[in-house]
């Protein structure tokens, strides 16, 4: 018998120092709770915290559970183990998920409570709404995201990458080799591992060969480009390297110039063809009525066009403010521009901007078109004010102003805006033209089609210092058409790519300076805790 004892260093452990004080990631699928949404909503997958070593196998439980369904996953994940992220992006390829950089707020049930009884018999475990607002995606989760079939990252969302931490741990370890002796010669029979001790350990902060290939081997089966190892590389550990969109873009690490909302907004649920995370939960009296999602069957939506851009109620003007929980006590408003544009339009938006005094709020507006004079004046009001402008719409949280016991609190309606699947037609992109800052996201849809009154539709964009070059995308036209972003932008009739959340992101009011149209409010204990007043 012969007991030896050596020293040998284990399998690398590659965690990021960062995410130590993160819980570990969990995942819950998740149901819209946007208003007016059921009963078709898409529902997601909530991936949220630290990849562990063992995060690949509560994962695939979780695609188990979902029974071939393609849910999108929204990620906020401050990095961990290099493997486990590895396996979970090549996971998500195998099962064609596309993937958003966000985080979800939780309405009733939350994830981390048990025994939670809150959605009981509402046909989902957690409701809940996705915004990219203070979401991260940093170190080891950029790998995971590239499993992505779409990779989308919000303009207010934040993905980064740094060097691999490399942790080597050290064992000691004491055999027993039982062994025979045959003709003078030793025969080892067995060798048994007796203990195992600690020996210590140590980290490298710079990237090894083996390490570095298997990244690269990794991110080209995902199609990703090479800059995304290359800034890796050049980013100290102990830092962090924040990539812009563009250069995203560029590595092909995003597919597309959109957030989270591309992949859960409600208005996914509402085309001719939902989307294959949509799922309809049947009213008790409608139960037998399958989903269009389900059957493959389109549903019946009214056409898009001049002939029913009078149709619906007359445009309404409201203050709003967002109810997203990571902007409290600070949020910004906005007015909420929606329905058809009449000759009422210029008063109504000139009375409701009278009781603002000199505050300015951008204009949310979604609109079929109506009213070419009507569009013309309030798009010079808009001008006058030095208002911005961007296409979305409003979800209203608490209830809809145009109930009668729906009452606004400190001067303002609670919503949410979204873009996603919104409409600007015609006139309503004239009133756009008066915005001083004019925005229209890649979810939301600007059509044009030729108008009567050529000459004063071409005088009002000149005043708005609009080029040419719209008047004759109107003029050429035969029929309406959608206009794309760079098209617009060209022209002159947006002033950026962004979305709406540039201007009611629950974000912006941390911004330096602060924008014109955040607006805090004191906490509801205030006026109890005021000093008494004789």
């Amino acid at each position: 018998m012969l007991l030896t004892a050596i020293v040998l260093p284990v399998l690398p452990a590659r965690a990021q120092e960062q995410s130590l004080d993160i819980p570990p990631m969990r995942f819950a699928v998740v149901r819209s709770n946007a208003p007016g949404c059921e009963p078709n909503c898409p529902e997601w997958v909530s991936a949220e915290g630290t990849i562990a070593a063992g995060t690949p196998s509560l994962f695939k439980r979780t695609l188990k559970t979902l029974k071939g369904r393609q849910l999108p996953v929204v990620v906020s994940s401050p990095g961990g183990n290099v493997d486990a992220a590895l396996a979970l992006g090549r996971m998500i390829r195998k099962a064609k998920l596309d993937i958003a950089v966000g985080v979800t707020v939780f309405s009733g049930c939350q994830p981390e409570a048990k025994n939670c009884s809150d959605n009981k018999g509402k046909g989902a475990d957690y409701f809940g709404m996705a915004f990219d607002d203070g979401a991260m995606c940093n170190s080891a989760c950029p790998l995971m995201f590239s499993g992505g079939i779409r990779r989308v990252v919000g303009d207010f969302a934040y993905l980064g990458v740094h060097q691999i931490t490399t942790t080597y741990k050290r064992e000691k370890l004491l055999y027993r080799t039982t062994y025979r002796i045959v003709n003078g010669k030793k025969k080892v029979i067995n060798t048994k591992v007796v203990s195992r001790k600690n020996a210590g350990s140590y980290k490298t902060y710079e990237m090894s060969k083996t390490v570095e290939k298997t990244l690269s081997a990794y991110l080209r089966e995902m199609g990703i480009g090479d800059g995304v190892l290359e800034m890796m590389k050049a980013t100290p550990a102990s830092d962090i390297r924040q990539i812009t969109l563009d250069d995203m873009l560029a590595m092909k690490l995003v597919t597309s110039r959109d957030a989270a909302d591309l992949l859960t907004s409600a208005g996914l649920c509402a085309p001719q063809q939902p989307a294959a995370n949509c799922r309809e939960i049947p009213s008790p009296a409608n139960n037998a009525t399958p989903s269009a999602a389900a059957t493959g069957k389109p549903r019946d939506v009214a056409p898009v066009g001049p002939e029913t851009a009078k149709a619906g109620a007359d445009m309404r003007f409201v203050v709003v403010r967002g109810s997203n929980p990571l902007c409290n006590p600070d949020c910004p408003e906005w007015i909420s521009a929606e329905g058809v544009i009449t000759s009422q339009t210029l008063p109504k938006l000139r009375q409701l901007l009278a009781t603002l005094g000199d505050r300015r709020l951008p204009v949310v507006i979604s609109s079929r078109g109506g009213d070419l004079s009507g569009a013309l004046a309030a798009g010079r009001l808009i001008r006058e004010r030095r208002l911005d402008v961007a296409v979305g719409r409003t979800d209203f949280v608490d209830c809809d102003p145009g109930a009668w016991n729906c009452l606004a609190k400190e001067g303002a309606y609670a919503g949410l805006s979204i873009d996603a699947g919104v409409e600007c037609d015609t006139a309503c992109a004239l009133m756009l033209a008066g915005g001083a800052r004019r925005l229209v996201g890649p979810q939301a849809r600007l059509s044009l089609y030729p108008m009567g009154q050529k000459q004063m539709v071409k005088a009002y964009l000149e005043e708005m210092a609009i080029g040419p070059a719209l008047f004759k995308a109107i003029a050429g036209r035969s029929a309406e058409r959608r206009l794309e972003p760079d098209i617009m932008l060209k022209a002159g009739l947006t002033t950026g790519p962004q979305s709406v959340d540039a201007l009611t992101g629950a974000t912006i009011c941390k911004a330096v300076p602060r924008p014109d149209n955040c607006r805090g409010l004191p906490p509801a204990n205030a006026a109890a805790e005021a000093p008494a007043k004789l």
